[in-house]
């Protein structure tokens, strides 16, 4: 899960071809929502999510350095 919902995701080509479009003719289409409701709850669950996920990393990894000084 990411927090990339409103942002572009170019295929390999096209992001190639971006290189060189000093004109700005490749116009970039982005991920749309219905609302801008649905795309800030969208957004704000997974930011949520990912601090979950982060704070859960943190725990395993203080468990499992406490447990490798206890034994």
């Amino acid at each position: 899960m990411g927090t990339d919902f409103l942002y572009a995701r170019p295929s390999f080509i096209v992001g190639m071809g971006t290189a060189v479009d000093l004109c700005g003719v490749l116009v970039t289409e982005y991920n749309r929502s219905l609302t801008p409701n649905i795309a800030d709850y969208r957004a704000l669950r997974s930011d949520w999510a990912i601090t979950g996920m982060d704070i859960s990393e943190a725990i395993g990894q203080v468990s499992a350095e406490n447990h490798v000084e206890t034994e």
